[in-house]
């Protein structure tokens, strides 16, 4: 990894308000900065979380934040989180609401929950003009249901686990498909193909941090630093430069994301 980016990586979506980092955060942003991390996006993941991930963004200049509830969230949602939500996505270096979504395999929230707060909160991201981070776990077909009936709007589908239908449909509605190191995992042969399907012009690079570290680090705590092993492994499969990859990936999201 001894190669020089020109373009800075961007690592669009890691949880680093979360506990795991608490004793040495300032370091581990430091370690992703001399790596080549230009910008991580926080992701808000339910209401405590969303301020936490707001203040990161005030305190550290690469980072920014998005504000949302995780469908695992989605029983304990009250009406007022809206109005308490609404005011720090409309913060400087808030980026997007997420993550928000559908999670059928956990079922940590009743379904009928976490429909109503997928739509709640897609009717506050399009009142404000902000893009969708969308987490979509066994429920792509509602998922995708949800959003063709909000259509237009901008999303990323994350962490992307599959089927192959789910992708195209996902492509032919225009959105982004986020993979994260868990590509590099021995067992993942289906996520490389996906990979390989998508087309660079539609990708982001994720974390996921501290979840999915990359193959030699499993057992370990994921930090942003990382996505610079997973771009190299996309330019692997797709067989470019790691360059392009960071070129192409990090113009993506900085116009997704309107960074600056």
């Amino acid at each position: 990894m001894s190669y020089d980016l020109t373009a800075k990586l961007i690592d669009t979506h890691c949880h680093l308000d979360f506990p795991e980092y608490d004793s040495d955060r300032e370091d581990v942003i430091r370690r992703a900065k001399e790596k080549g991390i230009g910008y991580i996006i926080n992701i808000g993941s339910s209401l405590q979380g969303s301020r936490r991930a707001q203040g990161l963004s005030e305190k550290y200049d690469c980072v920014y934040a998005t504000v949302g509830i995780h469908p695992h969230e989605a029983d304990g949602f009250e009406s007022n989180f809206l109005r308490e939500l609404e005011p720090l996505a409309k913060k400087e270096k808030v980026v997007a609401i997420g993550e928000i979504g559908l999670d059928y395999f956990k079922n940590y929230s009743k379904q009928e929950n976490q429909r109503n707060l997928f739509i709640a909160l897609i009717k506050l991201a399009k009142t404000l003009n902000l893009p969708l981070v969308i987490h979509s776990r066994q429920a792509h077909k509602e998922t995708l249901g949800i959003l063709r009936a909000a259509m237009p709007v901008r999303a990323v589908v994350h962490c992307f686990s599959g089927p192959l239908e789910f992708l195209n449909e996902c492509l032919e509605l225009g959105f982004f498909i986020s993979f994260t190191c868990n590509i590099t995992y021995k067992k993942a042969d289906n996520l490389r193909q996906f990979l390989k399907l998508t087309p660079l012009e539609k990708l982001f690079l994720e974390t996921d941090a501290p979840f999915l570290p990359p193959e030699g680090y499993r057992g370990k705590r994921n930090e942003p630093w990382f996505v610079r092993i997973l771009a190299e492994e996309i330019a692997r499969l797709k067989n470019i430069e790691v360059e392009e990859v960071a070129r192409v990936t990090t113009d993506n999201a900085k116009k997704f994301f309107n960074l600056r």
